[in-house]
């Protein structure tokens, strides 16, 4: 399948990456791209770590390599979206560009992952009306005042799966496999000749 990962500066940096890694692992093609960016530009991540505060600590994170060029999607070449978190999505659901890619993967249909701060982009999208999922908390009433229905946990509704924070990374990812229909086959080796 081909996946794209809508992504901009100060992603939250695990939420970018092990996803974008883990789908390409099991055989997807994974294109990650970011308004005004293209093949080739970095984007700068952060770090969000939960150390019993009120709220995530934030850190510097790595550059995160984009594989491909904004201006170049056309959303109707790809099978599946993934939005990760962070800070990036305070920002990017005031893009129009952005806003359609995630209403064309709403209205087809199409599996729909986002994480953390990823459903401030599927709010301002108005695709999450009686949708159940979930998000960091704090987006919350984010989900609620879109018509959304907030769960406490990682959330598959139909096409979207939801999760909290990177913590959720295995279940979220395992049930947009799930979603994706992947099949994961082991192989099994040959024992040596010796």
């Amino acid at each position: 399948m081909n996946i794209l990962e809508l992504t901009g500066d100060f992603v939250e940096d695990y939420e970018v990456m092990v996803p974008f890694q883990a789908l390409q692992m099991v055989g997807h093609e994974v294109h990650a791209v970011c308004p005004e960016k293209a093949d080739g530009d970095t984007v700068k991540t952060a770090i969000h770590d939960f150390e019993g505060d009120q709220t995530y600590t934030e850190k510097p994170g790595h550059n995160f390599a984009l594989n491909a060029t904004f201006a170049d999607v056309d959303p109707a070449d790809y099978d599946a979206l993934v939005i990760p978190g962070g800070r990036a999505p305070e920002y990017l659901r005031l893009n129009e560009d952005v806003l359609d890619i995630v209403r064309h993967f709403a209205t087809a249909n199409k599996p729909i992952a986002a994480l953390c701060h990823g459903p401030q982009i599927l709010a301002a999208a108005d695709v999450l009306s009686g949708k159940h999922c979930t998000s960091y908390p704090a987006v919350k009433p984010d989900v609620l005042a879109a018509g959304g229905e907030w769960e406490d946990s990682v959330t598959t509704d139909g096409n979207l799966v939801t999760g909290q924070a990177w913590p959720d990374h295995q279940e979220w990812l395992a049930q947009f496999l799930d979603v994706l229909g992947t099949t994961i086959e082991h192989k099994e080796t040959a024992a040596a000749d010796d």
